[in-house]
């Protein structure tokens, strides 16, 4: 499988830089590993929204249950296209041997590209904060420094993908999928959802 990490920060950037884009532009892809990396980023990005309108001060509580719902929608799909990305990573390396003394990674590919959507997300936040006219110089400075700084770590985290990646076809590493197991969204293992509110 050809999969870059500059490829999706490029991408990342590029939804980001249209308007709304998260809740207006139609999906680019509509199949294989590039649907389920803009499906992720498109979730990441509506997460983000509703993490934001979360904590109003100045609406009633039955919005911000409504966003905590929102929240916890979101949520699960974002996971469930991290799987679906690393299903298909891991199919695509299935015929590859793996070396006897192949390292086991900790962190899955789908994982890290899900950081990087955050991150891209952060970056124009933060990006945003150092443009802002109705802010004194010191808060500017301070974002400009966090900006600096969440390019870096972007940076750092793309080249830890592209060594995975590269590991995983010389079978030098591997991963595993381990599964979700969100118990509060699971009506047969939540308390409070099986057990009337009691633990």
């Amino acid at each position: 499988m050809n999969l870059s990490p500059e490829d999706v920060m490029r991408f990342h950037d590029e939804c980001l830089a249209a308007p709304e884009w998260a809740k207006a532009t139609p999906p680019r892809f509509g199949e294989g590993i590039w649907h389920f990396i803009e499906l992720n980023h498109r979730y990441n990005n509506l997460l983000w929204d509703e993490e934001d309108q979360a904590r109003r001060t100045d609406v009633p509580d039955a919005a911000i249950a409504a966003n905590k719902r929102a929240i916890d929608g979101c949520n699960q799909k974002r996971n469930d296209a991290i799987e679906r990305m690393d299903e298909i990573i891991l199919s695509a390396l299935s015929d590859i041997p793996r070396k006897q003394d192949a390292r086991l990674n900790s962190e899955t590919a789908g994982s890290m590209i899900d950081r990087l959507s955050i991150i891209a997300l952060k970056i124009r936040a933060m990006g945003e904060q150092t443009r802002r006219k109705d802010a004194g110089p010191e808060h500017v400075e301070r974002c400009g420094e966090k900006l600096a700084r969440l390019k870096e770590q972007r940076e750092d985290l793309a080249a830890c993908l592209a060594d995975l990646l590269a590991g995983c076809r010389a079978g030098n590493a591997f991963y595993k999928i381990y599964r979700q197991f969100k118990m509060y969204n699971d009506p047969t293992m939540n308390p409070c959802l099986y057990g009337g509110g009691k633990r």
